[in-house]
Protein backbone atom coordinates (compact mmCIF):
# COMPACT_ATOMS: atom_id res chain seq x y z
CA UNK A 1 0.00 0.00 0.00
CA UNK A 2 1.38 2.92 -0.88
CA UNK A 3 2.00 6.10 1.68
CA UNK A 4 -1.05 8.25 0.27
CA UNK A 5 -3.02 5.35 0.38
CA UNK A 6 -1.81 4.70 3.97
CA UNK A 7 -2.72 7.79 4.94
CA UNK A 8 -6.22 7.86 3.61
CA UNK A 9 -7.04 4.92 5.51
CA UNK A 10 -6.14 6.24 8.53
CA UNK A 11 -8.17 9.51 7.72
CA UNK A 12 -11.47 7.80 7.32
CA UNK A 13 -14.49 9.18 5.25
CA UNK A 14 -15.37 12.51 6.42
CA UNK A 15 -12.06 14.33 8.25
CA UNK A 16 -13.20 16.97 6.02
CA UNK A 17 -11.48 20.88 6.30
CA UNK A 18 -12.17 21.19 9.76
CA UNK A 19 -8.75 18.56 10.44
CA UNK A 20 -7.10 20.16 7.36
CA UNK A 21 -7.37 23.01 9.08
CA UNK A 22 -7.40 22.73 12.25
CA UNK A 23 -8.82 25.30 14.83
CA UNK A 24 -11.03 27.59 13.82
CA UNK A 25 -9.32 30.64 12.02
CA UNK A 26 -10.63 33.65 11.20
CA UNK A 27 -9.12 35.77 8.86
CA UNK A 28 -9.82 38.81 6.72
CA UNK A 29 -7.68 40.21 4.04
CA UNK A 30 -8.99 43.77 2.36
CA UNK A 31 -7.32 45.55 -0.38
CA UNK A 32 -4.62 42.86 -0.65
CA UNK A 33 -3.38 43.18 2.99
CA UNK A 34 -3.80 40.56 5.72
CA UNK A 35 -5.76 41.38 8.81
CA UNK A 36 -3.68 39.99 11.36
CA UNK A 37 0.28 40.27 11.33
CA UNK A 38 0.26 37.02 12.46
CA UNK A 39 -1.89 35.12 10.34
CA UNK A 40 0.19 37.01 7.27
CA UNK A 41 3.56 34.81 9.08
CA UNK A 42 2.31 31.55 9.94
CA UNK A 43 4.37 28.66 9.66
CA UNK A 44 4.51 26.22 7.00
CA UNK A 45 1.80 24.39 6.41
CA UNK A 46 -0.32 26.95 8.49
CA UNK A 47 -2.77 30.37 6.49
CA UNK A 48 -0.98 32.39 4.53
CA UNK A 49 -2.02 34.62 1.41
CA UNK A 50 -1.65 34.22 -1.98
CA UNK A 51 -2.41 36.86 -5.21
CA UNK A 52 -6.00 35.49 -6.61
CA UNK A 53 -4.39 35.01 -10.38
CA UNK A 54 -2.11 32.07 -8.32
CA UNK A 55 -5.62 30.78 -8.08
CA UNK A 56 -7.40 28.32 -10.54
CA UNK A 57 -11.01 26.62 -9.93
CA UNK A 58 -11.32 23.09 -9.18
CA UNK A 59 -11.57 19.81 -11.70
CA UNK A 60 -13.24 18.31 -9.03
CA UNK A 61 -15.73 21.18 -7.90
CA UNK A 62 -19.52 19.48 -7.62
CA UNK A 63 -20.89 22.60 -7.96
CA UNK A 64 -22.82 22.45 -11.37
CA UNK A 65 -24.28 26.22 -10.91
CA UNK A 66 -23.36 28.97 -9.39
CA UNK A 67 -26.29 31.62 -8.14
CA UNK A 68 -24.69 35.21 -9.26
CA UNK A 69 -27.26 36.49 -6.73
CA UNK A 70 -25.57 34.79 -4.15
CA UNK A 71 -22.16 35.39 -5.67
CA UNK A 72 -23.19 39.36 -5.49
CA UNK A 73 -24.09 39.05 -2.01
CA UNK A 74 -20.97 37.65 -1.12
CA UNK A 75 -19.15 39.86 -2.85
CA UNK A 76 -20.46 42.72 -0.87
CA UNK A 77 -19.54 40.78 2.04
CA UNK A 78 -16.29 40.71 1.26
CA UNK A 79 -16.10 44.19 0.65
CA UNK A 80 -17.12 45.17 4.04
CA UNK A 81 -15.37 42.00 6.24
CA UNK A 82 -13.01 40.69 3.76
CA UNK A 83 -12.63 36.77 3.11
CA UNK A 84 -13.34 35.36 6.67
CA UNK A 85 -12.64 31.56 5.92
CA UNK A 86 -9.58 30.27 3.97
CA UNK A 87 -9.60 28.65 0.86
CA UNK A 88 -8.29 25.13 0.51
CA UNK A 89 -6.10 24.47 -2.06
CA UNK A 90 -3.07 22.17 -3.26
CA UNK A 91 0.04 23.59 -5.47
CA UNK A 92 0.47 22.47 -9.23
CA UNK A 93 3.45 24.08 -9.94
CA UNK A 94 5.17 27.44 -9.12
CA UNK A 95 2.74 29.89 -8.52
CA UNK A 96 -0.03 27.86 -9.89
CA UNK A 97 -2.42 26.29 -7.08
CA UNK A 98 -5.56 24.77 -7.91
CA UNK A 99 -9.19 25.36 -5.34
CA UNK A 100 -10.34 22.27 -3.55
CA UNK A 101 -12.65 24.53 -1.75
CA UNK A 102 -14.10 28.28 -1.16
CA UNK A 103 -14.54 29.08 -5.10
CA UNK A 104 -17.33 31.19 -4.32
CA UNK A 105 -15.14 33.07 -1.94
CA UNK A 106 -12.23 33.17 -4.83
CA UNK A 107 -14.67 34.76 -7.54
CA UNK A 108 -16.28 36.98 -4.93
CA UNK A 109 -12.81 38.58 -3.91
CA UNK A 110 -12.48 39.11 -7.60
CA UNK A 111 -15.26 40.84 -8.03
CA UNK A 112 -14.37 42.40 -4.75
CA UNK A 113 -10.85 43.78 -6.25
CA UNK A 114 -9.61 42.04 -3.63
CA UNK A 115 -5.29 41.25 -4.98
CA UNK A 116 -5.24 38.20 -2.32
CA UNK A 117 -7.22 36.06 -0.09
CA UNK A 118 -5.86 33.44 2.63
CA UNK A 119 -5.49 29.95 1.90
CA UNK A 120 -4.66 26.64 3.40
CA UNK A 121 -2.07 24.72 1.22
CA UNK A 122 -2.17 20.69 1.49
CA UNK A 123 -0.31 17.93 -0.42
CA UNK A 124 -3.48 16.31 -1.94
CA UNK A 125 -3.56 13.47 -4.67
CA UNK A 126 -6.45 13.46 -6.96
CA UNK A 127 -8.83 11.08 -5.23
CA UNK A 128 -8.22 12.61 -1.70
CA UNK A 129 -8.57 16.32 -3.95
CA UNK A 130 -12.18 15.05 -4.76
CA UNK A 131 -13.31 13.55 -1.66
CA UNK A 132 -12.81 16.88 0.14
CA UNK A 133 -14.18 18.99 -2.07
CA UNK A 134 -17.57 17.10 -2.21
CA UNK A 135 -17.32 16.64 1.72
CA UNK A 136 -16.78 19.93 2.09
CA UNK A 137 -19.81 21.36 -0.37
CA UNK A 138 -22.22 18.48 1.59
CA UNK A 139 -21.32 19.27 5.22
CA UNK A 140 -21.79 23.28 3.77
CA UNK A 141 -25.58 21.85 2.82
CA UNK A 142 -25.92 25.04 -0.38
CA UNK A 143 -25.61 22.50 -3.13
CA UNK A 144 -28.58 21.94 -5.21
CA UNK A 145 -30.48 18.75 -4.51
CA UNK A 146 -29.06 17.01 -7.49
CA UNK A 147 -25.82 18.17 -6.82
CA UNK A 148 -26.09 17.12 -3.42
CA UNK A 149 -27.15 13.11 -4.96
CA UNK A 150 -24.29 13.51 -7.79
CA UNK A 151 -21.83 14.01 -4.46
CA UNK A 152 -23.06 10.86 -2.70
CA UNK A 153 -23.11 9.01 -5.67
CA UNK A 154 -19.68 10.01 -6.48
CA UNK A 155 -18.54 9.45 -3.22
CA UNK A 156 -19.99 5.76 -3.28
CA UNK A 157 -19.14 4.83 -6.54
CA UNK A 158 -15.24 6.54 -6.15
CA UNK A 159 -14.53 5.75 -2.89
CA UNK A 160 -16.53 2.68 -1.76
CA UNK A 161 -18.41 4.68 0.76
CA UNK A 162 -21.71 3.06 1.84
CA UNK A 163 -24.74 5.29 2.66
CA UNK A 164 -24.64 4.23 6.27
CA UNK A 165 -21.09 5.78 6.26
CA UNK A 166 -22.29 9.06 4.80
CA UNK A 167 -24.98 9.64 6.56
CA UNK A 168 -22.83 9.11 9.69
CA UNK A 169 -20.35 11.85 8.68
CA UNK A 170 -22.54 14.20 7.08
CA UNK A 171 -25.15 14.25 9.69
CA UNK A 172 -28.04 12.57 7.85
CA UNK A 173 -30.21 10.00 7.94
CA UNK A 174 -29.63 6.61 5.70
CA UNK A 175 -32.88 7.15 4.30
CA UNK A 176 -32.11 11.00 3.22
CA UNK A 177 -29.16 10.00 0.88
CA UNK A 178 -30.82 6.73 -0.24
CA UNK A 179 -33.77 9.21 -1.47
CA UNK A 180 -31.16 11.76 -2.76
CA UNK A 181 -29.51 9.16 -4.63
CA UNK A 182 -32.68 8.06 -5.92
CA UNK A 183 -33.51 11.44 -7.67
CA UNK A 184 -30.53 10.74 -10.20
CA UNK A 185 -33.05 8.18 -12.07
CA UNK A 186 -35.43 10.48 -12.99
CA UNK A 187 -36.00 11.49 -16.95
CA UNK A 188 -33.69 14.66 -17.68
CA UNK A 189 -36.61 16.65 -18.45
CA UNK A 190 -37.69 16.36 -14.90
CA UNK A 191 -34.09 17.15 -13.63
CA UNK A 192 -33.99 20.16 -15.39
CA UNK A 193 -37.39 21.69 -13.50
CA UNK A 194 -35.68 20.45 -10.17
CA UNK A 195 -31.82 22.96 -12.11
CA UNK A 196 -34.74 25.92 -12.66
CA UNK A 197 -36.46 25.92 -9.26
CA UNK A 198 -39.69 24.39 -10.62
CA UNK A 199 -39.87 21.37 -8.45
CA UNK A 200 -38.42 20.81 -5.27
CA UNK A 201 -36.66 17.27 -3.94
CA UNK A 202 -40.12 16.99 -2.42
CA UNK A 203 -41.83 17.00 -5.59
CA UNK A 204 -39.40 15.07 -7.32
CA UNK A 205 -39.38 12.43 -4.82
CA UNK A 206 -43.09 11.65 -5.13
CA UNK A 207 -43.00 11.81 -9.18
CA UNK A 208 -39.92 8.82 -8.62
CA UNK A 209 -42.27 5.71 -9.32
CA UNK A 210 -45.04 7.43 -11.81
CA UNK A 211 -45.41 5.89 -14.98
CA UNK A 212 -45.47 9.17 -16.61
CA UNK A 213 -42.86 11.27 -14.21
CA UNK A 214 -42.56 14.05 -17.14
CA UNK A 215 -45.95 14.85 -18.10
CA UNK A 216 -47.19 14.57 -13.68
CA UNK A 217 -43.80 17.14 -13.78
CA UNK A 218 -45.69 19.62 -16.27
CA UNK A 219 -48.81 19.18 -14.64
CA UNK A 220 -47.10 20.39 -10.84
CA UNK A 221 -45.45 23.18 -12.31
CA UNK A 222 -48.42 24.41 -14.05
CA UNK A 223 -50.94 23.77 -11.72
CA UNK A 224 -48.70 25.19 -8.82
CA UNK A 225 -49.40 22.03 -6.25
CA UNK A 226 -47.53 21.86 -3.31
CA UNK A 227 -45.94 18.38 -2.27
CA UNK A 228 -48.78 16.64 -0.82
CA UNK A 229 -50.99 17.54 -3.58
CA UNK A 230 -48.33 16.22 -5.96
CA UNK A 231 -48.51 12.74 -3.94
CA UNK A 232 -51.71 12.85 -4.46
CA UNK A 233 -51.07 13.11 -8.39
CA UNK A 234 -49.18 10.22 -8.49
CA UNK A 235 -51.27 8.10 -6.23
CA UNK A 236 -54.50 8.64 -8.46
CA UNK A 237 -52.31 8.39 -11.74
CA UNK A 238 -50.88 5.07 -10.83
CA UNK A 239 -54.86 3.99 -9.57
CA UNK A 240 -55.85 4.95 -13.68
CA UNK A 241 -53.15 3.33 -14.86
CA UNK A 242 -53.70 0.07 -12.78
CA UNK A 243 -57.54 0.24 -13.57
CA UNK A 244 -57.13 0.80 -17.10
CA UNK A 245 -58.49 -1.92 -19.55
CA UNK A 246 -60.85 -3.56 -17.64
CA UNK A 247 -64.50 -2.91 -17.08
CA UNK A 248 -65.51 -1.29 -13.81
CA UNK A 249 -68.19 -3.67 -12.16
CA UNK A 250 -70.03 -3.22 -8.22
CA UNK A 251 -67.18 -6.36 -7.57
CA UNK A 252 -64.53 -3.94 -7.65
CA UNK A 253 -62.77 -3.20 -4.48
CA UNK A 254 -64.00 0.37 -3.01
CA UNK A 255 -61.43 3.41 -2.92
CA UNK A 256 -58.93 3.24 -0.34
CA UNK A 257 -59.61 4.76 2.64
CA UNK A 258 -58.34 7.93 4.05
CA UNK A 259 -57.03 6.97 7.14
CA UNK A 260 -55.11 4.15 4.85
CA UNK A 261 -53.75 6.91 2.83
CA UNK A 262 -52.43 8.54 5.77
CA UNK A 263 -50.79 5.47 6.77
CA UNK A 264 -49.03 4.66 3.72
CA UNK A 265 -47.63 8.38 3.57
CA UNK A 266 -46.33 7.72 7.01
CA UNK A 267 -45.30 4.87 6.89
CA UNK A 268 -43.45 5.75 3.06
CA UNK A 269 -42.09 8.93 5.22
CA UNK A 270 -40.35 6.65 7.92
CA UNK A 271 -38.27 4.35 5.74
CA UNK A 272 -37.88 6.38 2.66
CA UNK A 273 -39.46 4.44 0.08
CA UNK A 274 -42.80 4.00 -1.14
CA UNK A 275 -45.50 2.13 0.77
CA UNK A 276 -48.34 0.45 -0.47
CA UNK A 277 -51.20 -1.44 2.04
CA UNK A 278 -54.03 -3.45 0.57
CA UNK A 279 -56.65 -4.19 2.16
CA UNK A 280 -58.43 -7.80 1.95
CA UNK A 281 -61.32 -9.08 3.45
CA UNK A 282 -59.10 -10.48 6.43
CA UNK A 283 -56.39 -8.36 6.94
CA UNK A 284 -54.43 -7.32 4.14
CA UNK A 285 -50.93 -6.80 2.37
CA UNK A 286 -48.00 -4.56 3.13
CA UNK A 287 -45.77 -4.11 0.17
CA UNK A 288 -42.46 -1.75 -0.05
CA UNK A 289 -40.81 -0.74 -2.86
CA UNK A 290 -37.34 -0.65 -3.42
CA UNK A 291 -35.39 0.18 -6.85
CA UNK A 292 -31.87 -0.92 -5.58
CA UNK A 293 -30.09 -3.43 -3.15
CA UNK A 294 -28.84 -0.65 -0.88
CA UNK A 295 -32.67 0.26 -0.07
CA UNK A 296 -33.76 -3.59 0.41
CA UNK A 297 -30.57 -3.78 2.76
CA UNK A 298 -31.97 -0.87 4.28
CA UNK A 299 -35.26 -2.02 5.08
CA UNK A 300 -34.14 -5.63 5.91
CA UNK A 301 -31.23 -3.52 8.68
CA UNK A 302 -34.30 -1.54 10.25
CA UNK A 303 -36.44 -4.53 10.48
CA UNK A 304 -34.12 -6.60 12.33
CA UNK A 305 -32.63 -3.70 14.61
CA UNK A 306 -29.17 -3.34 13.16
CA UNK A 307 -29.53 0.33 11.65
CA UNK A 308 -27.28 2.71 12.67
CA UNK A 309 -28.76 5.46 15.47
Amino acid sequence: MSSVEESRGKRGLGRGLSALLGEPVSVATKGGVAASAAVEGAAAGGVKTLPVEFLRPGKYQPRMHFDQAAIDDLTQSVKEKGVIQPLLVRQLAENSYEIIAGERRWRAAQAAMLHEVPVVVRELDDAEALELALIENLQRQDLTPLEEAEGFRRLMDEFQHTQEALARVLGKSRSHVANMIRLLGLPDPVKRMMDEGSLSAGHARALLTAEDPIGLAKQVVERGLNVRQTEKLAQEAAGAVGSAGRTTTKADKPEKDADVIALERSLSNLIGLQVTITQQLRGGELSIHYNTLDQLDEVISRLSGTAAN
